[in-house]
């Protein structure tokens, strides 16, 4: 074995898509427990902005320079001391900071070998949203059938997999979209009725397909800009999530807005519910096991190479994308 040197997009400060830098760097042996992995596709998600920018919460950075991104698949090139189950050449996925470069090291209790139903490139692009999707419809809210959900940004690559999942377990879905173009999309992907927000009041609209009960849940990854008036959407003891804040922070707001019907509100992350070697197989293999029986798919959108990160978090950004993207060392 012998150090390496590969492609990596590096950050020196917090900012726009400007401070993304294609560099290289050197990727060292693997320690006791790593696998030194060479990737075949880095997933891009949302939560690589937050980073970028500073946002507060898991994401967030105490040191510089600092490799971006926390999901990809590829390859075991080598193996570190006392690490078993795992073989030179074999394919693999993994849930790790430090995604962005064409080869890294990983914990081996981290990196899982690529899930039946899942290729390198389909792994790198959804798993971190499939196992999102899992603890939020399976461990956070349970969803059962007869439940009806409120997704928003049911477009993008996280509402395609909660909104399709969703009606795979019995729910009537709703999801709310930004475009005409949206809401056809979100209705090929599990959606029973779809919202153009720009031209129709979400609220009222889902007060009236509802008669009036409201929803048992509504999944969040918009934030500022729908989160307050999601919870006039909430039926009696139903609960707001907010996974994700594309659209800004939700800020301070009277705890009194819940009291009426017993509403819940949480903020959770991924990684309080993948944070044991077992949580991570077991939501990992529930998703995997949800794609081979067709209840959701595993697609690519978009591919974008790693010296054009920037152009990946600028169309991210935008909000004008849809579905999963990956980086291409």
């Amino acid at each position: 074995m012998s150090t390496l040197l590969t492609p990596a997009v590096i950050i020196h400060r917090h900012g726009g898509p400007e401070v993304l830098e294609f560099s290289e760097i050197e990727v060292a042996d693997p320690g006791p427990g790593e696998l030194r992995i060479v990737q075949s596709a880095i997933g891009l998600n949302f939560a690589d902005v937050y980073q970028r920018a500073g946002a507060a919460g898991p994401h967030s950075t105490s040191h510089f320079p600092v490799v971006l991104g926390s999901q990809g698949a590829g390859i075991v090139e080598s193996i570190g001391p006392g690490v078993s189950g795992f073989v030179l050449g074999q394919p693999v996925a993994y849930v790790h900071a430090g995604a962005y470069a064409g080869a890294r090291l990983v914990p081996a209790e981290r990196t899982l070998p690529l899930p039946d139903g899942l290729t390198l490139e389909t792994a790198a692009a959804t798993l971190l949203r499939g196992m999102t999707a899992e603890y939020l419809l399976h461990r956070l809210f349970a969803v059962k059938p007869g439940d009806v959900i409120l997704v928003h940004a049911a477009a993008g690559g996280m509402g395609q997999i909660l909104s399709a999942w969703g009606r795979a377990l019995g729910a009537t879905v709703i999801g709310t979209v930004g475009s005409p173009a949206k809401r056809a999309i979100a209705l090929a992907h599990g959606c029973h009725h779809v919202i153009d927000y720009r031209h129709e009041n979400f609220v009222a609209r889902v007060n009236e397909l509802t008669a009036d009960e409201g929803v048992a849940v509504v999944y969040d990854a918009v934030g500022r800009d729908v989160f307050l008036a999601s919870l006039d959407c909430l039926r009696v003891r139903g609960m707001a999530i907010n996974f994700g804040t594309a659209s800004g922070n939700v800020e301070a707001f009277d705890l009194q807005r819940l009291h009426a019907k017993s509403h819940s509100v949480c903020r959770p992350t991924l990684r309080s519910f993948i944070a044991t070697t077992a949580e991570l197989r077991l939501s990992a293999g529930r998703f995997a096991e949800a794609v081979r029986r067709g209840d959701l798919k595993a697609n690519v959108d978009r591919r974008y190479a790693l010296r054009d990160t920037a152009i990946a978090h600028a169309d991210l950004e935008s909000r004008q994308t849809t579905g999963a993207a990956i980086l291409i060392p």
